[in-house]
């Protein structure tokens, strides 16, 4: 079983920065898929950055050149800067993430289908951003 917890959301005005933090807990294994998800309300969830345990990345169009996913390893942490942000960056951010089917296999698929599909297998709570004008 995983956990995640986010933390670091906040409200900002637009053109602000903030950074949100995902702790890990829990069994991972070699090969796997976090990422960053967002919901806004009346809008389709959407995969805004996912990363996977090789490193390779994917951003939403929608925040490419703003946003930066990244992990910190020894600290069990997924974060993801954002900067410039948006109104329509409000929404509330869930960390998530997806290990691979075993623990000696690779994940499958690639980390752009994984960030459109954004269908992970485990979640945490949730955390509201609100980008004010």
């Amino acid at each position: 079983q995983v956990q995640l917890v986010e933390s670091g959301g906040g409200s900002v005005e637009a053109g602000g920065s903030l950074r949100l933090s995902c702790r890990v807990s829990g069994y991972t294994y070699n090969s796997y898929y976090m990422g960053w998800v967002r919901q806004a309300p009346g809008k389709e969830r959407e995969g805004v950055a996912v990363i996977d345990s090789d490193g390779n990345i994917s951003y939403a169009d929608t925040v490419k050149g703003r946003f930066t996913i990244s992990q910190d390893n020894a600290k069990n942490t997924l974060y993801l800067q954002m900067n410039s942000l948006k109104p329509e960056d409000t929404a509330i951010y869930y960390c998530a993430m997806e290990n691979s089917e075993w623990p000696w296999t690779a994940v499958s698929g690639t980390v752009q289908e994984k960030r459109s599909k954004a269908d992970f297998t485990y979640w945490g709570q949730g955390t509201q951003v609100t980008v004010s004008s």
